[in-house]
């Protein structure tokens, strides 16, 4: 969470120059030859089990990032991630509605308590959030489904395979997204419309930083998930709503409001109650 809450903060400068689809797409080429790289090292392997289980995972997982990303460059990376990381509510509810499992009063509350931290910190004091503000928490319901799917699913696959999965499907989600752009340009130009575009030199070492770092955090993140409760590594993940407003911050002097400080307080005091009354 260090990491990745370190290295999000420049997709906003990414996005001032190339689309999130040409970002995917770089990213991939960047990355894929350290997931080979660590495959040949004997780290592990990159042929899954199950294909279809990897492959399910992949596109939530996928999905939920591309939402995230997209959030990112039209909004402080505190609200892009309290959006996102509504995400272990979802695991609660999801593992209750279809696993079937029981949740008592106190994760109840928890539920109740993050939703409200969440429209606390996507500005419910001024307005309605829109659709744009709730892009981040689509994002947050993909990611747990796929949170879900990796605990039930693929809990005996390699973690680069299912690393390499998340990748590929972006470049190949990002790569259709091009083809349509350029064949269909948008009247207006923004980070989810722009074609390819070239020269990416501005946006390069920044493509860079976010293919090593992420290759290194998602790694981490997928093996934490595949060896604990899908509820407390979720919950674990909270810290990255310390990590990365603080160094956007120090790298960029963003502040974060007393409004949006309360909403994280209680997104993060839900989390740790699940992941209490869930051991």
């Amino acid at each position: 969470m260090a990491l990745l809450g370190f290295v999000d903060n420049f997709i906003a400068v990414i996005a001032q120059s190339v689309s999130l689809w040409q970002f995917l797409t770089a990213r991939f080429a960047l990355a894929i030859p350290l997931v080979v790289g660590l495959a040949l090292l004997g780290v592990g392997t990159l042929r899954p089990r199950r294909l279809w289980a990897v492959g399910l995972r992949s596109v939530l997982v996928a999905s939920g990032i591309m939402c995230y990303f997209a959030a990112l460059a039209v909004m402080p990376i505190a609200q892009a991630l309290a959006g996102l990381f509504t995400s272990p509510i979802f695991v609660l509810i999801l593992s209750a509605a279809l696993l079937r499992r029981r949740i008592g009063p106190w994760r109840i509350a928890a539920v109740a308590l993050g939703f409200v931290g969440t429209l606390i910190v996507l500005g419910l004091g001024q307005a309605w959030p829109g659709p744009v503000m709730l892009l981040p928490v689509l994002g947050g319901a993909l990611y747990a489904c796929g949170s879900l799917v990796t605990r039930e699913l693929c809990a005996e696959e390699d973690t680069l395979a299912m690393l390499a999965g998340i990748w590929v499907t972006q470049a190949t989600l990002g790569g259709a997204m091009l083809v349509w752009l350029n064949l269909f340009p948008a009247a207006e130009i923004t980070f989810l419309t722009r074609p390819w575009t070239w020269p990416m030199a501005e946006a390069l070492p920044y493509v860079a930083l976010q293919a090593a770092v992420s290759v290194a955090g998602v790694f981490l993140l997928i093996r934490a998930y595949q060896w604990g409760e899908a509820s407390q590594v979720s919950a674990l993940e909270y810290t990255i709503m310390i990590f990365g407003p603080a160094f956007a911050f120090l790298l960029f002097g963003t502040p974060i409001t007393g409004q949006m400080a309360l909403g994280i307080l209680l997104i993060m005091a839900a989390g740790v109650i699940i992941a209490v009354r869930s051991a």
